[in-house]
């Protein structure tokens, strides 16, 4: 077990196990989560488990001992990080068809069966400092991306994960090459690079523990930016201030800045880049689309 380093920790973590009762498992999940004081969100279905929690390290630690104790679970890669007191506003879990939703033209890919090859961090920078000849697509949204990726890396542009298979006309182009998928913590590379091979790629890896996990063993190196992460301290990242650089541009002005935003528009609540300053006026603080389209109409 990790030694503790700071008063409230996160935890990110996913399995692809089969979960008899989803329903039984959400509600006995629940009294663990609220017993130890956890704040967080978390999918369960038949096909797996996948969340992130945080609470006082201590609390989380325990909810490490009691969920690794279970069979299903005793080998989860768990993510640990710093947290913050308020970085969800509750616990939250639920119910779906999948632990992340993809809903692909072969919905019924199973990571059991068939996914991309493991790549450790460790392989990563060797072939990255081997120059091998490889690809890595990000499978994350374009939102993420453009806060923080691999160099050279390629990004499908797709806004969620279900719009992948509108795009592997173009990615067809690197089933000849030697692919790398990464997403944040992995749980989106297991059926991503599941799906590329089910689509006639042949050399598929996907990187264990994601982006998350190679930013911690090797902070600031091949990663440019932060990495988007869905709680309220929106990004991470490991490497020293004074080297940190910022490669987001608020969509309004082009400035630099790491700040997401959701567009006040309630029918759009589209995620965009914005700076301070341009957050400060009504119209700015509408993603670009509407400030164009809908907002000055």
């Amino acid at each position: 077990m990790k030694k503790a380093q700071y008063p409230y920790q996160i935890l990110l973590y996913y399995m692809y196990v089969h979960i008899d009762n989803p329903t039984l498992f959400k509600k006995e999940h629940m009294e663990l989560c609220k017993e130890l004081n956890l704040t967080g969100r978390i999918i369960v279905a038949h096909e797996g488990l996948n969340g992130t929690v945080c609470g006082l390290t201590q609390d989380t630690e325990q909810y490490v001992k009691v969920i690794t104790s279970d069979p299903r679970f005793s080998n989860m890669h768990i993510k640990r990080s710093e947290g913050i007191v308020d970085a969800f506003p509750k616990m939250g879990i639920k119910v779906r068809d999948e632990i992340v939703t993809a809903s692909l033209e072969e919905n019924d890919i199973d990571p059991n069966q068939i996914t991309g090859i493991k790549l450790s961090p460790d392989e990563l920078k060797q072939w990255f400092e081997q120059k091998k000849d490889f690809v890595i697509i990000d499978m994350r949204n374009t939102y993420e991306h453009k806060l923080g990726r691999f160099k050279n890396s390629i990004e499908p542009r797709t806004k969620t994960f279900k719009e992948l298979p509108q795009k592997m006309e173009e990615l067809s182009k690197n089933k000849g090459k030697t692919v790398v998928t990464v997403c944040t913590g992995g749980v989106r590379c297991e059926k991503a690079s599941g799906y590329l091979m089910t689509n006639g790629f042949e050399e598929v890896y996907q990187l264990d523990g994601g982006i998350v996990t190679y930013m911690e063993k090797y902070p600031g190196q091949d990663f440019e930016g932060s990495l988007f992460v869905f709680d309220k301290r929106q990004t991470m990242h490991f490497d020293e201030p004074s080297q940190h650089k910022v490669i987001g541009i608020c969509e309004h002005c082009n400035s630099p800045t790491e700040k997401m935003r959701n567009c006040i528009d309630v029918t759009c609540n589209k995620k965009f880049i914005g700076c301070d300053t341009c957050m400060e006026s009504d119209s700015t603080r509408h993603c670009p689309h509407c400030v164009g389209v809908v907002h000055l109409a």
